[in-house]
């Protein structure tokens, strides 16, 4: 079975992943793969900052990998957080205070439509493809659920009248923005469909 290095050390998006791509690809974490020390993400867009990500590893191994950027854009607020949105209250905050701002950017604000959006960067043989998966939704008032992670207790997908964090994963996974991009990344790395290079 063909074996990616996941640029990540999130363990909520790694069991996410991985469940995605069970029996197609086998994931190997950061701390699996040996790596260690702060990936950079300094990009002013998702593409940017999955490529920075994808890269730091390829530099270090050689070996195929992948990496993803998420953002939240909230239409009243001009699209923020964005690319800020894992460190919209600020550097090493939690994910606590980054829905804490949020829902006071959001307070008296009538537009709550926004969107979550995923980036992923494959190098394969050092070579960067990138793919993109987007769903709409809408921020609620307050928090619902514990699942999930990051913004998913306040973000209500369209269609649903339940939050991210009220689904059950395998819900989640097949209309989320994550869920999305990485079924173009499983379909392109179908063997049926795409032979690895030898």
């Amino acid at each position: 079975m063909r074996e990616l290095i996941f640029a990540t050390n999130n363990k909520h998006k790694l069991e996410e992943v991985s469940q995605l791509l069970l029996g197609k690809v086998k994931i190997t974490s950061l701390a699996e793969a040996g790596l260690e020390g702060e990936i950079p993400e300094t990009a002013d867009t998702l593409q940017g900052n999955a490529l920075q990500k994808a890269q730091w590893v390829w530099e270090r191994t050689g070996k195929d990998c992948f990496a993803d950027d998420t953002g939240l854009e909230v239409e009243a607020l001009g699209g923020a957080p964005g690319v800020y949105s894992a460190r919209y209250a600020g550097e090493h905050c939690s994910f606590d205070d980054n829905v804490n701002k949020l829902l006071e950017n959001m307070q008296g604000k009538t537009n709550r439509n926004a969107a979550f959006r995923t980036v992923i960067c494959l190098i394969e043989n050092g070579q960067p493809r990138y793919f993109e998966g987007k769903v709409e939704g809408c921020i609620l008032t307050e928090r619902y659920g514990k699942g999930g992670f990051g913004y998913d207790p306040i973000f209500m997908p369209d269609r649903f009248a339940v939050s991210f964090a009220e689904m059950p994963l395998e819900v989640k996974n097949q209309i989320s923005h994550r869920g999305l991009a990485v079924k173009q990344l499983v379909q392109y790395l179908d063997p049926a469909k795409h032979p690895p290079e030898p």
